[in-house]
């Protein structure tokens, strides 16, 4: 469908729409671009508070897995008016201008319609330097592949909408899903990698396809050494998955190689329709320990080496 729609040639699009990356990047001056994107998502935990300052944080992610720094927001809103009382809007936007001054930037407009399920999110603008931009599309065969939070959390939400997950889980979550990427981003910027995306709505493995699509190489992950929120294992064990992770594993049929071990059960977690997830960061391997000292040392939920970049075969190799 994409193909279809026009192309455009302006010089000063730095990334635009010929690669899957997370934001548009636009050079102003030699030495100043602008990094622009939006987002927006249903409401995935109950508390009204909770889904703003998730959906923030999930907006902003984008810019930071561009090495960019975010400096203003616009709010984007769907709500049921009449339906339900508009306190809810008011704690779903406070979360989010919460979420947003967090990161140093300003919640300056927005806009809203009339729509009968409840939608939150963010366009942003940031800002970096032309030579400083990081996209997914760059990864260097060698690279050690880097996450830096947990995964699970779409099967998780599922639990939540089905009064199946544990309270204990469910702050787990909400803590995952409301941090930022910022201090994983200041990591990544100050150590220097080849490549970076955040781990959203196509699961690790959907966007690392489109960091080996658009940089022309292949990959294997380790299933162990990807970090798990240990009830999603449960959860999923008892058919319990979003209808958006199964099908993140349909379209990525052909194209990842399954080594025997992978259970079923396995093959969906690394799919998993993340909502705020990590940073998954190609980083030359030479680099690899400093840049998981930095993230350890900046507390980052998760600072796990996983995978590495091999040669194009056109496939992503998983293995236990």
């Amino acid at each position: 469908m994409l193909s279809q729609l026009p192309t455009f040639t302006d010089p000063n699009i730095l990334v635009g729409t010929k690669t899957a990356d997370d934001a548009a990047v636009y050079q102003l001056t030699e030495e100043l671009a602008i990094v622009q994107t939006v987002d927006y998502i249903t409401p995935v935990v109950d508390d009204p508070y909770a889904c703003g300052a998730v959906a923030a944080a999930n907006s902003l992610s984008d810019v930071y897995a561009m090495g960019a720094r975010p400096i203003f927001a616009l709010n984007v809103v769907g709500f049921p008016a009449g339906k339900l009382p508009l306190r809810v809007l008011t704690a779903i936007l406070q979360g989010g201008a919460d979420k947003v001054r967090e990161a140093g930037a300003s919640v300056v407009g927005g806009h809203s319609i009339d729509d009968p399920e409840p939608k939150y999110g963010l366009v942003v603008t940031g800002l970096v330097h032309p030579q400083k931009v990081v996209t997914n599309a760059a990864a260097q065969v060698g690279d050690d592949l880097v996450l830096t939070k947990p995964l699970g959390l779409g099967i998780i939400t599922t639990g939540i909408k089905g009064e199946q997950a544990s309270p204990k889980t469910i702050d787990e979550a909400v803590h995952v899903m409301t941090t930022l990427n910022n201090t994983a981003a200041d990591a990544m910027i100050e150590v220097g990698v080849n490549a970076c995306t955040d781990v959203t709505g196509f699961g690790l493995l959907g966007h690392l396809h489109e960091m080996t699509s658009g940089s022309g190489v292949g990959a294997r992950i380790s299933l162990s050494a990807v970090p798990v929120l240990p009830e999603a294992w449960t959860l999923v064990k008892k058919g319990i998955c979003p209808g958006g992770t199964k099908r993140n594993r349909e379209a990525l049929a052909g194209k990842v190689t399954w080594a025997p071990e992978i259970t079923d059960e396995g093959q969906l977690i690394l799919c998993d329709a993340q909502t705020s997830g990590g940073l998954l960061i190609a980083v030359p391997k030479p680099k690899s320990a400093k840049l998981i000292e930095r993230l350890q040392a900046a507390k980052t939920l998760a600072a796990a080496r996983i995978g590495e970049i091999v040669a194009d075969t056109g496939q992503i190799e998983v293995i236990p």
